[in-house]
């Protein structure tokens, strides 16, 4: 019966530490750093305090994200999808401008996942409320300067539905989770 016991017990410490082994595998490390090229004049649009690469700065890059749980921490970042918005171009999963009224989103590359959260809606979570919101294009983290690996970049109607005063706006910590 002891022999049962120590099996047991050992076989249960050896699954505990192949999911702790699974989950340590799964975080992101940088994938690389890209010297920054200050861009041509006009190329930058930083109405919403938007981040230009300096000419000669390293900037981290990633290719991945955090792992995405039921609540992924992540920074809220402002953002316009509008034309001429500091987007840039329209937004990659539809080829569309969207105007700042409707809570559409851009995820961090990882999590943006080779445009497998398309179109998909993200359930997000901060400042005590929650909104549901699109996705609809990709926060590239593997060009550096201003995003890093755990963002969700958004316009400023999720600003709004979360109940954030204009005078926070720009970046905040949330949660978010894939819809059912």
């Amino acid at each position: 019966m002891k022999k049962q016991v120590i099996c047991s017990t050992v076989f249960s410490l050896l699954c505990i530490l192949l999911l702790f082994l699974s989950v340590e595998a799964q975080t992101c490390s940088p994938s690389g750093k890209i010297k920054g090229k200050t861009p041509p004049p006009g190329q930058c649009n930083q109405e919403n305090d938007s981040d230009c690469c300096k000419d000669g700065k390293w900037y981290t890059t990633y290719k991945c994200s955090p792992p995405v749980s039921s609540q992924t921490k992540a920074t809220l970042t402002l953002n316009s999808f509008e034309r001429d918005g500091d987007g840039g171009a329209p937004s990659e999963c539809d080829n569309q401008y969207h105007s700042d009224d409707y809570p559409v989103v851009a995820l961090s590359t990882g999590w943006y996942n080779n445009r497998k959260r398309c179109l998909n809606y993200i359930n997000i979570h901060g400042n005590g409320k929650s909104l549901r919101a699109k996705v609809v294009d990709e926060c590239d983290s593997t060009m550096g300067c201003d995003c890093p690996n755990n963002i969700v970049d958004a316009l400023k109607a999720v600003w709004k539905a979360l109940g954030v005063p204009e005078n926070d706006w720009g970046g905040i910590d949330i949660y978010w989770s894939d819809t059912d």
